[in-house]
């Protein structure tokens, strides 16, 4: 694996954990929603990521082991039914006085929210040694 691969695996890395992060962040913003255009409460969304083989150049084609880096295959929408609330004086209020709210626990995303930004950070230290490595080797070449 040439330390640009390895490079181009860490950036696909950073690339579906700041996805996430974003569908987390956007979950936590809607976790009160109780309406939306497409109708009813907002529905939450995760990232499923799955692994992608990482061909930098023709020659990669050729070796026997692709380097295989991550992306993010779909987007999945929560379709269990939203929580009820009894909240009669709510615009959204049904006839019984139920409020249809999101399934969205906010300490569960913030946690998960946490590992988003933690990934993100372990393929930001993980290009920097690359590049140090890189860096070292221009300098023996002086």
């Amino acid at each position: 694996m040439s330390l640009f691969s390895a490079m181009a695996v860490s950036a696909s890395g950073m690339t579906a954990e700041r996805t996430r992060a974003e569908l987390l962040v956007e979950n936590l913003a809607n976790a009160e929603t109780t309406r939306t255009p497409e109708g009813g409460p907002y529905r939450r969304k995760d990232a499923v990521f799955a692994s992608e083989p990482m061909g930098a150049n023709f020659g990669s084609l050729f070796e026997e082991h692709l380097q295989e880096g991550v992306t993010v295959q779909e987007i999945s929408v929560d379709n269990r039914p939203p929580e009820r609330r009894y909240l009669p004086g709510h615009p959204d209020a049904g006839p019984d006085g139920y409020v249809a709210f999101p399934r969205i626990d906010p300490a569960a995303d913030m946690v998960d929210l946490t590992g988003a930004a933690r990934g993100f950070q372990a393929n930001v230290a993980a290009i920097a040694a690359v590049k140090d490595m890189l860096m070292r080797s221009i300098d023996l070449f002086k």
